[in-house]
């Protein structure tokens, strides 16, 4: 006999139903004619943050402590606020629900507090601390929310552990791992949000990073996009690679505020905050002057010796950070020399070329239905 699972508590103010809200979306359709679906116009895909979390469910993996927490519920804050995430990057604002189930109140108060920083919280963020797996009555209880709240733009769910439900008995891993993340498929197609499942990587490094995404190729498969999180040797703290069906493959040099918690995007390639500060400075010199010689450099960085430019120079074109000709005059790395014809961007450029149709830069028993919402119990504590 499955044990029904128990009202469960929302640490946020309830709100009293609106006569007059619009019905849920209707099924999404999901069988044409090759000349119907040619003739069909659609609606552009809603991002929760343009050219990096569209519609769809996306993945967001990393090593434990790195910050994927913080990262989370700052984008959420963001997102509820209209807000700008990264602290560059603008955002249309719109109802986000942030399942912070490894959190308690107390710590999710003291974060918003450091995030905040002295700016009202908005309103339009509903935090939860509990809730069953996808699965066990996970789903019913976010499409409740999604139905209440119809202008919602993003879903977080931290972890995914904690919410994808045990695997149908027999399944290979591979099968459960795409299955588990299917429950989210769903409600991102059928509601039209962002759906964001906070992750680990696995201890083993690859150079691939959807290899590095701990479990079977199942996860990353059945997301829309995939987003890991690594920890940078150089001056960024952090690393963001990014792949997907609807974004621009790319790589992204973050900053971690310690005192603040937030992450800030940084500009420039990534290239140029992951290398040691000679190199780096050597690099920026490059690409404000392609073409530039090492006395130029030294001209450039007056407190360099020009042995150390020298030196530093060859030793970069040798590891790929710069391109060298043969008159001995060094380009970026991501052009081709004089020597080999015109420019050409890289497949994979250290700033992304932007599609024209994405915008730009600067998460098995049957139970019965779960509200995220207070208890039906006035008496029941929420300690």
């Amino acid at each position: 006999m499955t044990c029904p699972i128990p009202p469960l508590h929302l640490y946020s103010v309830p709100r009293e139903p609106d006569p007059e809200q619009p019905p849920p979306p209707p099924r999404p359709r999901t069988a044409w004619t090759a000349d119907q679906l040619m003739a069909t116009e659609f609606p552009e895909p809603r991002w929760a943050v343009p050219g990096l979390l569209s519609e769809g469910v996306n993945l967001l993996a990393g090593p434990p402590k790195v910050g994927k927490s913080w990262m989370s519920l700052g984008l959420g804050l963001a997102v509820a606020s209209g807000g700008r995430a990264f602290d560059s990057v603008p955002v249309d604002g719109g109802p986000v629900l942030y399942l912070a189930l490894e959190d308690t109140p107390r710590r999710l108060q003291n974060r918003m507090g450091k995030l905040l920083g002295g700016q009202p919280a908005p309103a339009g963020l509903t935090l939860v601390t509990e809730c069953p797996p996808l699965p066990q009555g996970g789903n019913e209880a976010i499409a409740g929310w999604l139905d209440r709240n119809p202008d919602a733009r993003m879903v977080v769910i931290d972890v995914f552990a904690k919410m994808r439900g045990p695997s149908v008995p027999g399944a290979s891993a591979y099968d459960a791992d795409y299955a588990a993340v299917g429950h989210a498929k769903r409600l991102a197609d059928h509601y039209g949000v962002s759906v964001v499942l906070v992750h680990h990587v696995r201890k083993a490094g690859s150079d691939d990073f959807l290899a590095e995404v701990s479990g079977t190729n199942g996860l990353a498969g059945a997301a829309d996009a995939t987003l890991v999180l690594k920890r940078a040797r150089g001056q960024a703290d952090g690393v963001l690679h990014v792949t997907g069906r609807d974004v621009e493959e790319a790589e992204y040099a973050l900053s971690l505020h310690q005192a603040s918690g937030a992450w800030q995007m940084l500009d420039g390639p990534v290239t140029d905050h992951t290398i040691g500060d000679t190199r780096a400075a050597i690099l920026r010199a490059v690409r404000a002057n392609p073409g530039a010689k090492p006395k130029d450099i030294g001209q450039a960085l007056p407190e360099t010796d020009a042995d150390t430019i020298r030196r530093t120079c060859s030793r970069m074109a040798a590891d790929g950070q710069l391109t060298k000709d043969s008159a001995g005059r060094y380009f970026p790395p991501d052009t081709r020399t004089q020597d080999q014809g015109t420019p050409e961007v890289s497949q994979l450029s250290d700033c992304p070329v932007t599609p024209s149709d994405q915008p730009e830069l600067p998460g098995q028993p049957e139970t019965r239905g779960v509200r995220l919402s207070d208890s039906d119990d006035p008496n029941r504590s929420t300690s």
